[in-house]
């Protein structure tokens, strides 16, 4: 039987016997649903992708250090050390973005980046970030991750299909039916935005 038919099972036993295999089967298994799923709530590649490489690092080494109890449900634990890792950073950056004023010399009242013109742009764009995402937790599975590849993780219509192991046509599909739908929770909730292919 090749590697990448085993189930999880076999491939967490082949990885604690040393098959270095198994590495490569399981991230292979979970790579687009984990990268997905840490890039929709972090919105940002390089952050995602040291977000991916840390969950993996943290699976691994909590299977060798046998901390993993099988239970059949290996993807679930491995959303929950990427759901963990991802509140992890946010409250790290929460602390960081944290302004002392007491540390800062120089005017904050005349800095560029906290213009009212600037401040404005900000709250606009999250404001509308947020109503995205709203919609976007309206559509089914398939068409969101449809969306997130192609619109914020710059992906091809042929790469999307590679990584869902779809054709291009049901991809192109799943993004048509998308826009229908978001097309239509926009003017449910009376939203002004363009939406386009």
């Amino acid at each position: 039987m090749k590697i990448e038919q085993c189930s999880d099972y076999e491939l967490v036993k082949a990885y604690i016997s040393g098959n270095e295999a198994a590495v490569e089967a399981l991230i292979l298994r979970y790579k687009r649903k984990v990268y997905t799923y840490i890039y929709y709530r972090i919105r940002n590649k390089e952050v995602t992708a040291d977000l991916f490489q840390e969950t993996f690092i943290k699976v691994f080494r909590s299977i060798k250090e046998d901390k993993y109890a099988d239970d059949g449900k290996l993807g679930a634990w491995i959303m929950r050390i990427a759901h963990n890792l991802i509140i992890d950073h946010i409250r790290r950056e929460t602390r960081l973005n944290t302004i002392a004023m007491d540390n800062y010399e120089y005017d904050l009242l005349n800095n560029k980046n906290l213009s009212e013109k600037n401040a404005e742009h900000r709250i606009i764009k999250s404001e509308t970030d947020k109503e995205i995402h709203k919609l976007l937790d309206c559509l089914p599975e398939n068409q969101r991750e449809i969306v997130i590849m192609r619109h914020f993780l710059g992906m091809s219509f042929k790469e999307i299909a590679d990584e869902t192991n779809v054709s291009i046509n049901t991809a192109l599909g799943r993004m048509r039916y998308a826009l229908i739908n978001l097309k239509k929770l926009i003017k449910e909730h009376q939203l002004e935005m363009e939406l386009t292919e």
